[in-house]
């Protein structure tokens, strides 16, 4: 009967005149709804450029996702987005950028205290996109057209902490209040509480009334829809068990506050020593990588967190990613701390592949290069030789079981700002000479250089909020003298596998930084190590913002390890002046204040660069 009356239907639409549409074959799903086809994007890290961007601070490319953005507060969503990346990988590429590093992708607790989580370290939902920057067709869009360009993003992730998910109910009435408690009589102190975020209490924060304490204060999740403030996803992180309760940190020199303390602003802490919060953790994340194709992971926080958390979570990742054709997954930690052996022990067996360089931040640029422009401030070079010597024995010296193949202490990720600190050229009172000469330093030493967003237009801003700028309202132009120099660091360490793969040797520091006829002076070689026993490069750098230095001082006369005779060829100079090592190897140089030079031997000159 099914066929009678489907004939005898077509029979009557023809005769009709009807047009039938034929029934298609099959459903063609387009790229970005697909989950992609995980693949390996990169050889070698150290061959690599990385660029931190805020998204919603780099470009908006799509106003449909331009909800409740205020224009000009830096304090609030402005509007960019993972289509403003697209539209704009021209931009990057003609900078020298061959990785994106791009803030957390997950939804977040939209806004707290009338400040918004624009930055992604707010997260509520570690299952969702956050709705502000696209959906996942078009992050996935956005990496594969990353790909597509033969660059890689790597994604910022929290271990550490939840945003603020939950209250504390100290006076069990069922709603977050702040108050004064206590008469200010003997015994009986006045105490100002806010429930959102109170202070670190050893056994765990208490409930307490008039007549004292009462047992632990509950632990009460936010529910309102209205206002996109939801419980926790996973599942697994909306329990109260799963956190540890202890109030905000207030001595972040106590291991026991730093790392079961909430961290500022009632950012809630995870009990990462929990085998479900774990696990939640690595397939929450490992889920987005397969999801998207992600090349690494920057985390964040990661002295917050208990040492061996690092080694499971890292292990358990490596070992899911390669099992999909994933290898040579990046993942680096953020510590912010100067401490260069706490910062190094992240980098242990089995852990993290690499760290931000933290100890540098302070010791090479803040300490050496933002002060060059004072007498008063100037501080000498000895200090960066002291930091470097320390490499080996802080940081892990031989590559993570199936990590990127490189030890650690030669993939650290080396940064001048970032946003968490100061611009460089606020701190310096805007010495771009010597900001241009901290980025030659950048993109010559062992390790892998990050360029902060912003950085290649001379933005100037100060602390948080402030150095978290809009970056598309400058138009993106190129002309610039800080961004050609930063497009032509690119060039000539692309152009020098010494300049990425050799091992380094300084050869000249001062611990001078006055009248002395080397102050501010810095050399070191690369040479040899995984560029090869050919390959040679000689980085001379004059931090001094005062004075022309030589490397020389009395009677001493810088040694290299070339043969008497080479010549040595500027090529960061446009002239590409040439220097001739003296009969004893020698070389014996003056740098113009905040200027530096590449050296390179005459035979491995590639021009063009």
């Amino acid at each position: 009967m099914r066929t009678a009356h489907f004939t005898s239907s077509l029979a009557i639409s023809v005769l009709l005149g009807a047009v039938i549409a034929p029934e298609p074959a099959c459903l063609s799903i387009p790229s970005e709804g697909q989950r992609p086809a995980l693949a390996t994007h990169v050889q070698d890290w150290r061959d690599e450029v990385i660029y931190q961007l805020i998204v919603d601070r780099f470009a908006d490319g799509d106003v449909n996702n331009d909800f409740n953005v205020a224009p000009g507060n830096l304090g609030k969503y402005q509007g960019g987005d993972w289509r403003g990346i697209v539209d704009h990988l021209d931009y990057l590429q003609a900078l020298g950028i061959t990785t994106l590093w791009i803030s957390p992708v997950v939804q977040n607790v939209d806004s707290d205290a009338d400040i918004d989580g624009y930055h992604g370290y707010w997260q509520q939902d570690l299952t969702q996109v956050n709705p502000h920057f696209g959906d996942l067709a078009g992050l996935r869009a956005m990496v594969a057209a990353v790909h597509d360009r033969g660059m890689k993003v790597v994604l910022d992730i929290v271990c550490n902490h939840m945003g603020q998910v939950f209250f504390y109910d100290i006076n069990r009435n069922g709603r977050p209040d702040d108050y004064v408690n206590g008469s200010g009589g003997p015994g009986d102190p006045i105490v100002q509480v806010s429930e959102y975020d109170p202070p670190w209490q050893p056994g765990g924060v208490l409930s307490f009334s008039q007549e004292g304490t009462s047992g632990p204060a509950p632990v009460l999740f936010f529910d309102d829809p209205s206002i996109n403030r939801l419980p926790p996803q996973p599942a697994a992180l909306a329990t109260a068990g799963a956190y540890h309760g202890m109030g905000h940190i207030e001595n972040f020199n106590d291991v026991g506050q730093r790392t079961l303390g909430d961290f500022t602003g009632g950012l809630k802490d995870l009990a990462t020593e929990l085998p479900q919060v774990r696990a939640a953790l690595i397939d929450a994340f490992a889920t987005w990588v397969e999801n998207v194709d992600f090349d690494g992971y920057r985390i964040d926080t990661i002295k917050h967190v208990e040492s061996d958390f690092w080694p499971v979570f890292a292990g358990a990742t490596r070992k899911r990613l390669a099992a999909e054709n994933k290898t040579r997954f990046l993942m680096f930690g953020e510590a912010f701390d100067g401490n260069d052996a706490l910062i190094g022990s992240y980098t242990g067996p089995g852990a993290l592949d690499s760290v931000f360089y933290f100890s540098q931040h302070f010791t090479a640029f803040a300490n050496v290069f933002e002060n060059a422009g004072s007498k008063s401030t100037a501080q000498g070079t000895a200090q960066i030789e002291q930091l470097w010597s320390q490499r080996k024995l802080d940081y892990g010296t031989v590559p993570q079981p199936d990590g990127i193949g490189i030890a650690p202490y030669k993939a650290l990720v080396n940064f001048i700002d970032n946003h968490d600190v100061p611009r460089f050229l606020f701190a310096s009172h805007g010495d771009t000479a010597a900001l241009h000469n901290a980025i030659t330093l950048l993109f010559t030493e062992d390790g892998i250089p990050n360029v902060y967003y912003g950085t290649e237009q001379d933005f100037t801003g100060g602390n948080d909020p402030a150095n978290r700028e809009v970056l598309w309202t400058t138009g993106f132009p190129t002309d610039g003298a800080t961004f050609a120099h930063i497009a032509k660091l690119a060039r000539i360490r692309k152009a020098y596998l010494a300049l990425r793969r050799a091992d380094t040797k300084v050869v000249w520091s001062s611990a001078d930084a006055g009248t002395e006829s080397d102050a501010g002076i810095f050399a070191f070689e690369r040479a040899g190590g995984d560029a090869g026993g050919g390959a040679y490069a000689l980085v001379i750098l004059n931090s001094s913002g005062l004075k022309a230095s030589s490397t020389s001082n009395g009677g001493s006369v810088m040694q290299t390890s070339q043969p008497p005779g080479t010549k040595l060829v500027d090529v960061l100079d446009p002239r590409q002046a040439s220097y001739t090592v003296d009969g004893m190897g020698k070389l014996g140089v003056t740098v113009p204040t905040q200027s530096a030079m590449i050296l390179v031997p005459a035979s491995q000159v590639v021009q063009g660069t």
